[in-house]
């Protein structure tokens, strides 16, 4: 896949982001049972050991609550942390090829909680796969996904640990902020964040005032006129990669109507940190105030 592509995985997750061996695991009290996302319940004989990933958030998420080892598929985007390079790719997390899901044998699919992968949750239930479908659009709902998944894994005590240092997080006070931000997602049509996802959150944890924070949902389309008349002392992007290469839409006459746009006043955030929610969110907290310190 090319950047292209790699891009509207990205997108797509702020607009709504060797199989491992066997272990036995301490004697259970009761089976694992939680509610998920979408509201149904999901209930295993026992903690699940073989886990696909279909969310890189998950994956990170999976490794972060002591399952690491018991991740056996991920998507082609799951490349944090290090360790599940090592996992075998099944393929895409949106619209997922279900066959290539079945061959790896899950006890347990992790889906990202979107229209488009209804289908793929009908086809799992279908073949006997237990699936959690989990939302993961701003920071509690990683804090709860952390409990969920260490619940479902067999790691219930980490989960609840890394949900706690999640709230404690979130529980923290805003500084005042100094800078006007919009976060653009997409270019065509401009698609923005707004008070829905965890980027709202992290650039208000610290210290940036998100123009567009009356927008309930986690994004929305906008038109160039409400973007210029917003006019945000910067504009964020996140890249897919390390490489801070100036979006091909700051480049066209008619983004010149954004002043910040014209004035090159582009912040980027690496895809890495910041293109989805994860238990790393008082380090994207520190790395966000040090990068809006250099746009002050």
């Amino acid at each position: 896949m090319g950047r292209s592509s790699l891009r509207r995985w990205t997108a797509a997750l702020l607009i709504l982001g060797a199989c491992a061996p066997r272990h036995r695991h301490p004697r259970l009290v009761r089976a694992p049972s939680v509610t998920d996302d979408a509201g149904r319940t999901v209930t295993l004989a026992a903690p699940a050991q073989r886990v696909v990933s279909l969310a890189p958030s998950s994956t990170e998420l999976l490794f972060a609550v002591g399952a690491g080892r018991q991740v056996v598929g991920r998507t082609t985007w799951c490349r944090y942390p290090p360790a599940a390079l090592s996992v075998p790719v099944v393929g895409d997390g949106l619209e997922p090829n279900i066959e290539s899901v079945a061959a790896v044998h899950p006890d347990l699919v992790v889906l990202y909680r979107s229209p488009s992968n209804g289908a793929a949750l009908t086809q799992l239930e279908q073949l006997g796969i237990p699936a959690v479908v989990l939302r993961q659009d701003r920071l509690e709902d990683v804090a709860r996904d952390a409990r969920l998944l260490g619940t479902l894994t067999g790691h219930p005590a980490v989960g609840d640990s890394v949900a706690q240092t999640l709230d404690v997080v979130t529980a923290g006070r805003p500084p005042v902020a100094h800078v006007h931000i919009a976060y653009v997602v997409w270019d065509s049509p401009p698609i923005v964040i707004g008070a829905g996802s965890f980027l709202d959150q992290l650039g208000t944890l610290a210290g940036a005032q998100n123009v567009f924070h009356d927008l309930r949902p986690a994004s929305a389309p906008v038109s160039l006129e409400s973007l210029a008349s917003r006019n945000p002392d910067v504009i964020a992007v996140v890249d897919d990669s390390s490489a801070a290469a100036t979006p091909s839409f700051a480049q066209r006459p008619e983004w010149k109507a954004v002043p910040a746009v014209r004035a090159g006043r582009i912040l980027h955030l690496p895809g890495d940190l910041f293109g989805r929610p994860s238990p790393r969110a008082a380090q994207a907290i520190a790395a966000f105030a040090r990068l809006l310190n250099t746009a002050k």
